[in-house]
């Protein structure tokens, strides 16, 4: 099975674009820093995209499309949850309009597949999906797609949706969008502008969490706080909220590895009861404890809490 992860709210991982920069102090013990110096020699995949910057490795800042990573889901003919860009984010500022149209043509091609996208870069998100759906559709009825897409995959992906232009959706209802937070200040700044964008399923990893976060106090405009965890369908702020906008999935943990830095049971006990009340779903990912993942067997009780949100077709019910 390609795209094999132990990441635990997914089922496999799918990079199309490699290397990534920091934004803020969520990314100074990036995990996928650590995965990519071991493969960053001379000749490795990410060579000249991360270094070694005062004994510890760190993004360049530099960016890589991999096109020939395109097809690959749908090959994949068992529906899988896919994380998209483990090892990078799908709206850094360096990846090209054109190769994002390119990643979601494809998961349009893939409508059996669920994908989530995480990104540290709202904004660039909601710029992309202000200006509309990118000419994808035109794209692909013209089987015009670039990279490593062979036109075999094409043609199966194609036949098995019998594809039709009464059948397009835009926001894609397959695709899920979710925010990393890692305290108030992040969850103040990103989850305002996510709620601003048009997605079937949105999210928020409060991970590595290193502050407690209200959800049920955002702060959603200058001098205006709100439960991002209801839905507001007639919003009393007007339109700065899309109709029925609310966060659909909340995934919460720890920091682990080299100088990971402390997270509180009590955050998390927060959290997960917000959630609850809301009637929405709370995935626990990992408790750690100086660095290292607590067992699950050894989290309190009321933290193994492992759900997903309720969708058809990508859609929440």
């Amino acid at each position: 099975m390609g795209g094999k992860t132990r990441i635990e709210w997914t089922d496999a991982t799918w990079n199309p674009v490699r290397g990534c920069s920091r934004v803020s102090e969520g990314c100074r013990n990036c995990y996928a820093e650590r995965q990519a110096i071991r493969q960053a020699g001379p000749g490795g995949k990410y060579e000249g995209l991360v270094t070694i910057t005062n004994g510890h490795p760190q993004w360049t800042g530099d960016i890589r499309v991999v096109p020939e990573k395109l097809g690959e889901p749908l090959q994949w003919r068992k529906a899988r949850r896919i994380f998209v860009n483990s090892m990078s984010d799908l709206f850094h500022e360096n990846v090209p309009d054109q190769f994002i149209t390119d990643v979601f043509g494809i998961m349009a091609l893939g409508f059996w597949h669920q994908f989530q996208i995480l990104t540290k870069r709202p904004e660039r998100a909601l710029a992309y999906f202000q200006a509309g759906d990118h000419g994808i559709i035109e794209q692909f009825r013209a089987i015009e797609v670039r990279g490593g897409v062979g036109p075999v995959e094409m043609f199966r992906a194609m036949d098995r949706r019998r594809w039709s232009i009464k059948e397009w959706q835009w926001p894609l209802p397959n695709v899920w969008l979710g925010v990393s937070v890692e305290d108030q200040e992040t969850a103040d700044e990103r989850i305002p502008i996510l709620l601003q964008t048009p997605a079937a399923v949105r999210f928020v990893s409060y991970e590595p969490a290193l502050g407690d976060v209200n959800f049920c106090s955002v702060q959603v405009d200058l001098g205006i706080k709100a439960n991002v965890l209801v839905r507001y369908c007639d919003h009393p702020f007007g339109s700065m909220l899309t109709p029925s906008a609310r966060i659909d999935w909340v995934i919460a943990g720890g920091e682990s590895g080299p100088g990971a830095r402390p997270s509180h049971p009590d955050w998390f006990r927060s959290v997960q009861q917000q959630c609850s009340a809301a009637g929405v779903a709370f995935f626990m990912k990992q408790m750690t404890e100086r660095g290292r993942k607590i067992p699950f067997e050894q989290w309190p009780e009321e933290l193994k809490v492992r759900e997903f949100p309720e969708t058809v077709a990508g859609e929440i019910i």
